[in-house]
């Protein structure tokens, strides 16, 4: 059985640009196209590489990217990296690999593989440039009002392609076959041909206007090495040593267009037939997308064009009404008849055609080109599925992120089709899965998926649950590497949230995350679930407890409007709950309306942080009444808003008030950018963005000098020079009173507090604490926590994790402990839309007043008050 080829589009000498919308491109350099299989080995295509492209084997680099994901390169190191990168593309036929490394090829190296049987071959060479945007045009049916100058490849020929009584003859044709014996490509072959032989453009009426263009990735052309114009030259290695499949079959299944080459004759170096009225040809040029449907609108020509089957028939009327913009219907469709009239009653456009035994044909005997519909059929059409799946999946394999607006947009630009929600919608579903494989089935690779996560990273955890029916219920996965880090090296902080996939399914994606020594997201654990609702997250924080091996109690923060305080209790009873200031901050935003007086909305988000941020009591009712001069409503909505949960006069755990950020957003760029993989590629790629993070942190805190992280070490020098002006007294041995000003507090270095509270609030020394040490001649570094310094936030990164890479296929000899069909979740889609118009018309919500920044009034604006101010002139 024939092995499936990939050919690979080969880039070098190029640079990488990132787009607007955070996508890559590469741009520069030249590309060579390599045919590679399932049983080639990692080492042998790095040497053909290296050889195609001069540089030193040892310091080569290969990277590419995943389908529909042009923002992430992954790396290809060794051969479980190329055989993933070859199941990831299994319904491509080309794949975008980038070479990197230091010039200077070893010939040594060759000779050292000269024996090995590699399955690689050399495609062809692609001009600088063209790797994206090269279009190849296939001859077939009848001819296009164009001229193009054409390039010939060289290769045995694959089926005759349609054949036509209308074709012209092609006249002067002069082609010449070169060959060299020292050549170091085995079956090279040039080939020149005459511009005068090849005037019309013709297009494959077998591909889809996207399908031909990217059919540069597969048939591109080498620079031509004539300086006469018109004469172009292609050099393409046909030999090979693999088996069982005859050259001809070979060449067919790699879908390159071929010349008609006699065995017998290229083998003893005999003239070439001159027979190319049906010979398929690629132009070297690049063809609009409005070219090729205008071949398609010549793809039938009238009474008299032969087929070489009836399906290659009703693949060219589909085209051909596509381009002429009408629809019909078929009375008579079988495998010897094939007959087509206007769906619209009365029109006189008809065909009839039938299958010619003498001639072996499939061939048009009457055809009524005119309608008398006014084209009113073309407004009932409805494109075929597979059809409209083809156009989608090579726009979305362009443009992974393409919105389907966008691409709703493009089909009805390029095609003049108009397609309703359900048509796209379903039509990318299917795109989708044909490039990235199934989503149901992707369930059933999760028992083995958390077998190799285990397999991998010794210590760690990786569950999966099913319900009673066998549907996907629950995923928790924690490394130890996470766990140990966070154990020495992190405040007792835990911060809890969710984000949807926006998958099919509708999964949720749980996390939990610390703060690290610098002030930066670490992550502790993830989960998947069906549905989040109370039960699940009482699950997920269970199974975070039995990966956590500390007594210390531990501080959870989320979204006050999550609810999860009594969860949190249940799980960890002697635990701490807080609400987060950044969603604190958004829910105030979202939930307080006007009127508001004095400095506006904008002063009222900065006192409430003032109030989160106060040290003492009387502080933060201060700036509450701030709060409530300017609106009754901000100040009734804090008093309601549990302020023992996030003020930090008042809050009993661990202070989290210096946290304003959004913790989750790592894990939602990540989840932004995976969004349309299914389940296991989505976990394997937020592993590897868990990878990397934790790379990167730990190279980047080998650079660092300071004895602290870079913010705590900021923070520090800023409390130093405010330390400067202050006046110590002694009172003890440990005890100072500390003049700041017009107030005094008092030091205590035994018990490392201070009576204006910020040590105890940031874990740094204050400046009333930093003035003492410089009386002392104390270090103040030897007063900072551990885990603000460098060597532990070192440590917190030092364990590594393994990431997993599929296939994850079981085994068929019964062996196999997971044999529990896993079916992805039956969730119903939220209804969020109705559910907040149900909630503001239970709730009674009145529509936002206007408020007058002037005059104070309610119901109008500053720009269109009418009300006459007193004013009032002092003078002294």
């Amino acid at each position: 059985m024939a092995k499936a080829k990939l050919i690979l589009i080969c880039q070098s000498g190029g640079q990488f640009s990132t787009n607007s919308d955070g996508s890559m491109s590469y741009t520069g350099g030249e590309a060579n196209a390599l045919e590679i299989n399932q049983e080639t080995l990692f080492d042998d295509l790095k040497l053909k590489l290296a050889e195609m492209w001069n540089l030193d084997v040892r310091s080569l680099s290969i990277k590419y990217f995943l389908p529909l994901n042009k923002r992430t390169l992954i790396n290809l190191a060794n051969d479980k990296d190329l055989k993933r990168m070859y199941e990831f593309h299994g319904a491509s036929v080309t794949a975008d690999v980038y070479i990197m490394g230091r010039e200077g090829f070893d010939p040594q190296s060759s000779r050292d593989h000269a024996n090995r049987t590699n399955d690689i071959k050399l495609a062809e060479t692609l001009p600088t440039g063209t790797a994206a945007a090269t279009t190849s045009i296939v001859v077939a049916g009848a001819p296009v009002d164009s001229l193009i100058d054409v390039a010939v490849i060289d290769h045995n020929p694959p089926a005759v392609s349609t054949k036509s009584k209308a074709a012209p003859h092609y006249a002067n044709r002069k082609i010449t076959r070169f060959s060299s014996a020292n050549s170091t490509l085995n079956g090279l072959v040039t080939v020149t041909v005459d511009s005068k032989a090849l005037s019309p453009t013709q297009v494959d009426m077998s591909s889809t206007p996207a399908d031909t263009v990217k059919k540069k990735r597969r048939t591109t052309l080498l620079k031509s090495i004539d300086s006469a114009p018109g004469i172009g030259s292609l050099i393409d290695e046909v030999g090979g040593t693999g088996k069982g499949t005859s050259r001809k079959k070979k060449i067919q299944k790699h879908l390159i267009p071929a010349v008609v080459v006699d065995e017998e004759q290229q083998e003893k170096a005999a003239p070439w037939s001159d027979n190319l009225v049906d010979c398929p040809v690629v132009a070297d040029s690049v063809l609009s997308l409005e070219a090729l449907v205008g071949a398609w609108r010549e793809g039938i020509t009238g009474e008299g064009q032969e087929f070489n089957s009836v399906p290659e028939f009703r693949d060219a009327l589909q085209k051909y009404a596509i381009a002429n913009r009408f629809a019909y219907k078929l009375k008579k469709n079988d495998s010897n008849r094939v007959s087509g009239i206007c769906v619209i009653e009365g029109c006189s456009w008809r065909i009839h055609a039938s299958w010619v035994p003498s001639s072996q044909s499939f061939v048009v005997k009457r055809m009524n080109k005119s309608h008398t519909c006014g084209g009113e059929s073309w407004k009932a059409a409805h494109p075929a599925k597979n059809w409209l799946v083809s156009i989608i999946k090579d726009r979305l394999r362009d443009s992974p992120h393409h919105k389907p607006r966008e691409i709703a947009q493009g089909i009805a630009r390029d095609f003049g089709i108009e397609l309703n929600y359900s048509q796209l919608w379903r039509g990318i579903e299917d795109a989708r899965e044909q490039l990235l494989g199934s989503y149901k089935e992707a369930y059933n690779e999760l028992p083995l998926f958390c077998e190799k996560v285990v397999e991998a990273n010794p210590g760690s955890l990786a569950k999966l649950f099913t319900g009673d029916n066998g549907r996907f219920q629950h995923l928790f996965v924690s490394f130890r590497a996470l766990i140990q880090g966070f154990n020495g090296g992190c405040r007792p902080l835990v911060f809890l949230d969710s984000i949807s996939f926006k998958s099919k399914y509708h999964e949720v994606f749980l996390m939990a995350s610390a703060v690290d020594g610098d002030d930066g997201s670490f992550p502790l654990a993830f989960a998947v679930v069906d549905v989040e609702d109370d039960s699940n997250w009482c699950w997920f924080l269970e199974q975070l407890r039995s990966a956590f091996s500390t007594s210390t109690p531990i501080t959870f923060i989320s979204d006050h409007e999550k609810g999860l305080e009594n969860s949190v209790h249940q799980v960890f009873e002697n635990g701490h709950y807080g609400y987060s200031i950044f969603h604190l901050v958004e829910n105030f935003k979202k939930n307080v309306k006007g009127p508001f007086t004095g400095d506006g909305k904008g002063f009222l988000v900065s006192r409430l942080l003032a109030a989160a941020h106060a040290q003492r009591l009387d502080s933060f009712t201060a700036y509450i009444e701030q709060m409530k001069k300017v609106s009754s409503k901000a100040y009734d909505w804090i008093m309601q808003s549990e302020p023992d949960k996030w003020a930090l006069a008042s809050f009993k755990g661990e202070p989290f008030h210096f946290i304003t950020v959004d913790i989750a957003e790592p894990y939602a760029k990540w989840i932004e950018e995976v969004k349309e993989l299914p389940i296991v590629q989505k976990v394997e790629v937020l592993i590897s963005k868990l990878v990397e993070l934790f790379n990167a942190r730990r190279t980047n805190s080998g650079n660092w000098v300071t004895k602290l992280t870079p913010s705590r070490e900021e923070k520090l020098q800023e409390e130093h020079q405010r330390a400067t002006s202050l006046k110590v007294l002694f009172s003890s041995d440990t005890v100072f009173e500390v003049h700041d000003n017009s107030i005094n507090v008092v030091v205590d270095l035994q018990k490392r507090v201070c009576s204006c509270l910020e040590w105890k609030a940031s874990g740094l020394p204050c400046r009333h604490a930093l003035a003492v040490f410089y009386c002392t001649g104390k270090n103040s570094y030897d007063y900072c926590p551990e885990c603000f310094t460098v060597d532990c936030y070192f440590i917190t990164y030092s364990n590594s994790i393994s990431p997993v890479r599929g296939p994850y296929e079981k085994s068929t000899d019964g062996t196999d402990p997971f044999t529990t069909h896993v079916l992805p979740p039956c969730t119903p889609k939220p209804s969020t839309k109705q559910n907040k118009k149900q909630q503001t018309k239970t709730e009674g919500v009145t529509k936002r007043e206007v408020c007058c920044s002037r005059c104070g009034g309610v119901g109008h604006n500053k720009l269109t008050c009418k009300e006459t101010l007193q004013i009032v002139i002092v003078i002294h």
